[in-house]
């Protein structure tokens, strides 16, 4: 017992800088050492991952600054990052996409979500602004709003989640991994005249912030990200949004970013087998119909 108690502190330390050099490494960005024993250390085959696509054909979500719909992006982007996480090995990857009317969709795929056991919940959205800021221009003969006082992207956790230490940790995670490929979060949501939209920035390094009243973030049986990839409203931002090389970065970031976080969490369930969907929330398949693009859009 002696002994023990003298080691004690030594194998505290140890474990701590153990940990501190891990994190320290996957910093360093894509491609570094972390990557590699990320890698090594997740369970590709027993980790699942839900992407779900923010919003509803119903309730498609904001407009863009040239009128096409916030959900159309959400798809196209969150069907791109289900296909990276299944290139990656993550075969329980699964995309859910919601019909119906918003506020009964949030329950739907919530509720799916809890009923597959996922181990982490990855919500995938695009970004606005309040009508306040919103300008007027015309563009293809029709008046339009738009924005571009604002740019970049944001992450948002709950902290009443079932599991918020995690839930931050995912973001964090994220967060580094956009930055490490150059992309910048918007800082704006700290402002006071965000009013009722103002949020709490807990890590003001990678931009994560807390947004406690989120249903699909708060009710989550699972550790669960919101990600606003961009802002739409932003006439620049549309554009390189809609980009496949933009689209790529943001599939290549999220994909480094749950390896990391699948190599320090353990599969829920690896022996799960998922239910039938529900007709409310279905779950897409490999292939996901493709929305009409703004690819013309400039």
């Amino acid at each position: 017992m002696t002994l023990y108690r003298r080691m004690a502190p030594v194998i505290a330390l140890a474990l701590l800088l153990g940990q501190s050099a891990w994190h320290c490494a996957w910093a360093e960005g894509p491609g570094g050492p972390a990557k590699k024993l990320a890698r090594s250390a997740c369970d590709h085959a027993a980790f699942r991952v839900v992407v779900d696509v923010g919003h509803t054909a119903e309730s498609p979500g904001a407009p863009s600054a040239r009128g096409f719909w916030e959900y159309d992006f959400n798809l196209r982007l969150a069907t791109l990052v289900k296909q990276k996480l299944l290139a990656a090995g993550f075969a329980k990857t699964v995309l859910l996409v919601t019909d119906g009317p918003a506020r009964k969709s949030l329950f739907a795929r919530v509720a799916r979500a809890n009923q597959l056991s996922a181990d982490l919940f990855l919500s995938i959205h695009h970004d606005s602004v309040p009508d306040s800021f919103l300008e007027r221009w015309e563009y293809e003969g029709h008046e339009r709003g738009f924005s571009d006082r604002f740019k970049g992207h944001s992450i948002f956790f709950s902290n009443e989640n079932v599991d918020p230490d995690a839930s931050l940790m995912f973001g964090q995670l994220l967060g580094e991994q956009l930055q490490a490929r150059g992309l910048q979060y918007t800082p704006h949501y700290i402002e006071k005249f965000m009013g009722h939209r103002q949020r709490l920035l807990v890590d003001a390094k990678v931009g994560v912030y807390r947004y406690d009243q989120l249903i699909v973030l708060r009710t989550t049986q699972m550790p669960a990200v919101l990600l606003e990839a961009g802002s739409i409203i932003n006439r620049g931002e549309e554009l390189v949004m809609n980009s496949p090389e933009r689209q790529s970065l943001i599939g290549a970031a999220v994909t480094d970013a749950v390896e990391g976080f699948c190599a320090i969490r353990r599969p829920r369930t690896p022996d799960r087998v998922a239910g039938p969907p529900r007709a409310a929330a279905k779950l897409a398949p490999d292939v996901a119909p493709q929305p009409a693009s703004p690819a013309g859009a400039q």
